[in-house]
């Protein structure tokens, strides 16, 4: 016997289709399936990310956990942000509810909708000094690096935009890191309607490079909030799709918004 499961594709991040990071979003009733069959599901999705969620009994709450094609993460921005964006305007739930509540591995998430943008309440990982310097890590990338801090993820800081838009990966020598992940990061150029650029590769979780990256920016908005002294900031994340992210710094919080745009739902089978 099968059993029917709804899906959606949407693209955070982005005024646009095809920018942006792209999500799968899977409503769910009842017990979660077995964590295997849930990775076999992501990876059969091909995106970086799939989101599955299921309502609480409280209104407008819902736990959520997100995987990868490889495995389950503690914290992801875009799923979450396309997980709001589906109940509100796919569903079209909770329309009398100003913000959601997601419980998940790292905690409750809100998620608030505001003048047609969603905006992520996150928990700040700062990053802190690293045993590892720019000649250490100089196989990682053809450019080396300015500066390497560490959060959750390991920080490659480099001087001009160009580079981080020019940097090409030694997928190797990031699987070897002790991290989940690297995030590579710039100021922007004199004039750019963003403050910093970024980039995001995973490849030891099977994301070789990450579209648009919510989670990283929870390090990356007070990094760059303490060096311009400001606590609003645009970002840019450069990879071939692209993405804009605004952000604030709220101490031990992080403020993470933007705009989706649905391009797909329908539904698969499960014997």
């Amino acid at each position: 016997m099968k059993t029917e499961y709804t899906i959606f594709q949407i693209d955070a991040f982005t005024d646009s289709l095809f920018k942006g990071n792209p999500a799968a979003v899977v409503p769910w009733q009842g017990e979660w399936l077995p964590d295997s069959k849930l990775i076999e599901l992501a990876m059969e999705n091909n995106v970086s990310e799939t989101a599955f969620f299921r309502p609480r009994k409280e209104k407008g709450e819902y736990d959520l956990r997100w995987f990868t094609p490889n495995v389950e993460v503690d914290l992801c921005g875009h799923a979450t942000l396309a997980t709001a964006f589906a109940i509100h305007e796919v569903l079209e739930n909770e329309s009398d509810v100003s913000s959601l509540k997601f419980h998940t591995k790292s905690g409750i998430l809100e998620v608030f909708r505001e003048n047609g943008k969603y905006y992520l309440d996150f928990p700040a990982r700062p990053p802190v000094e690293t045993e590892y310097s720019p000649e250490d890590l100089i196989s990682c990338f053809n450019i080396k690096a300015k500066e390497i801090l560490k959060a959750r993820d390991i920080l490659f800081v480099f001087e001009k935009e160009s580079e981080v838009r020019n940097l090409l990966p030694n997928h190797d020598a990031l699987t070897k890191l002790p991290f989940f992940a690297a995030i590579v990061t710039a100021p922007a150029d004199s004039g750019k309607s963003y403050d910093f650029i970024s980039r995001f590769f995973a490849p030891a979780k099977g994301v070789p490079e990450d579209p648009v990256t919510g989670s990283s920016h929870c390090t990356l908005i007070p990094f760059w909030s303490e060096r311009f002294r400001k606590k609003e900031l645009n970002a840019y994340q450069a990879s071939a799709r692209g993405g804009h992210l605004v952000g604030e710094n709220r101490g031990e919080r992080v403020r993470i918004g933007g705009n989706c745009k649905l391009y797909l739902k329908g539904s698969f089978y499960l014997e």
